[in-house]
């Protein structure tokens, strides 16, 4: 049984030239995470290795944008995005993410491979408040609802804007 971790508000920094590397099977199950993964996430390899990636989710995170890294990155596309992880001992620490999926020789999906890197401030500061919207309608919708609640506030901002999410994105 997962322990219940609770969040903090000690916020730690990912270096300029730092990557955060992991691999997981095609059902999100950990079978690598590189050095800076591991140091970032608190977690020891042997804690990480064949647990579900969503071990470092942050409950600041809306369901609603999981669903739509899944829903891509399921399809065969990669995905983009900016994520706020939280590490074992409750502290939290932003990464600009990209997944792509793995292929087998028959172009089945095998697995993901997920590389972070160090987000821009001033992009987590203008998604901060578009995920607070996200969290905020799941909440008010109930457990049965929040992703599509959620799922409406961020289609609602890329209707106004004019923009697919990646463009958004990338403007950040």
């Amino acid at each position: 049984m997962k322990r219940k971790i609770e969040p903090t508000t000690v916020e730690r920094s990912m270096r300029e030239d730092d990557f955060i590397v992991s691999k997981t099977t095609a059902k999100g199950i950990i079978t690598y995470g590189n050095p800076i993964f591991i140091e970032f996430s608190g977690y020891t390899e042997a804690e990480l290795l064949g647990t579900q990636h969503n071990i470092v989710r942050h409950p600041d995170m809306p369901r609603a944008a999981f669903k739509l890294a899944w829903d891509t990155i399921e399809s065969g596309r990669e995905f983009f995005g900016y994520v706020k992880n939280m590490a074992k001992d409750g502290s939290f620490y932003w990464v600009f993410t990209h997944i792509t999926p793995d292929f087998d020789r028959n172009k089945r999906i095998v697995g993901y491979t997920s590389v972070r890197r160090c987000p821009r401030r001033d992009a987590i500061s203008k998604i901060e408040p578009v995920y607070r919207q996200m969290l905020a309608a799941e909440s008010a919708a109930g457990a049965r609802d929040a992703i599509a609640a959620g799922t409406k506030v961020l289609l609602d901002l890329l209707q106004q804007t004019g923009m697919s999410y990646e463009e958004l994105v990338f403007s950040l």
